[in-house]
């Protein structure tokens, strides 16, 4: 779809894209009412005249690095993303002021990561399934109410960083979706096996099996970035 592009000499960078040569259309009060102006231009052609005799190189874009603080679907703002030549990793700026204005991409110096500043259960999906599932069991309102603790305190408890990551699909890109990995299900079970009875533990055992993979019991981790 597109390259990215370092001038070596300047440091700086360009995202080639089939988009480049596409005009812009303004409306003037030169013109009459209703008549709108086409701007031809060729971004990658000034890209290249302003860098003129300069070696470039083709940086290669660093996949899953990309991270933000606004939604994916959000226009206008701020985001980073890792490239390297193969020798060195640079950290990309990626922004605009404007929706009307074109996409600036920049080298910054330093370095980004990511920790974890929460991590939370699906709670009322939980709910509305284990209501749905055992609308006519022996499980009462209040073992419901402990299990989706118990839920939550495994969850507060697992290492983000060796969670498997679900396909589920992210609308923020501070957010990740993880399955509960084989300690923290066994911790899980375990704390129920002491809550509900004999027959209890049987439906709730057969309840999370059914539901690890499916997005209900989903693990949702929530990140900031810290920059160096």
């Amino acid at each position: 779809m597109g390259k990215l592009l370092r001038c070596i000499k300047c440091d700086k960078v360009f995202f080639k894209t089939p988009f480049d040569r596409w005009p812009e259309y303004e409306n003037s009060s030169v013109f009459s009412s209703g008549t709108v102006r086409m701007i031809e231009r060729d971004d990658f052609q000034e890209f290249l005249a302003s860098h003129r005799g300069h070696r470039l190189e083709e940086l290669e874009v660093y996949e899953n690095s990309y991270v933000g603080e606004k939604p994916y679907i959000e226009p206008v703002k701020t985001s980073y993303f890792k490239a390297t030549n193969g020798k060195k990793e640079f950290v990309i700026k990626k922004f605009r002021e404007r929706i009307d204005e074109p996409l600036i991409y920049q080298i910054i110096h330093g370095n980004y990561s990511l920790h974890c500043v929460c991590i939370d259960i699906q709670s009322q999906q939980i709910k509305k399934q284990l209501e749905r599932e055992f609308k006519h069991s022996t499980i009462s309102d209040y073992e419901i109410e402990v299990f989706l603790k118990l839920c939550q305190g495994v969850a507060l408890s697992a290492d983000v960083e060796k969670l498997e990551t679900s396909p589920e699909e992210r609308e923020h890109p501070l957010t990740r979706f993880c399955k509960l990995d084989q300690i923290s299900l066994k911790h899980l079970l375990k704390k129920c096996h002491t809550l509900f009875g004999k027959q209890g533990y049987r439906e709730i055992d057969k309840f999370i099996y059914r539901h690890i993979d499916d997005g209900v019991l989903i693990l949702k981790a929530t990140f900031e970035i810290s920059f160096s």
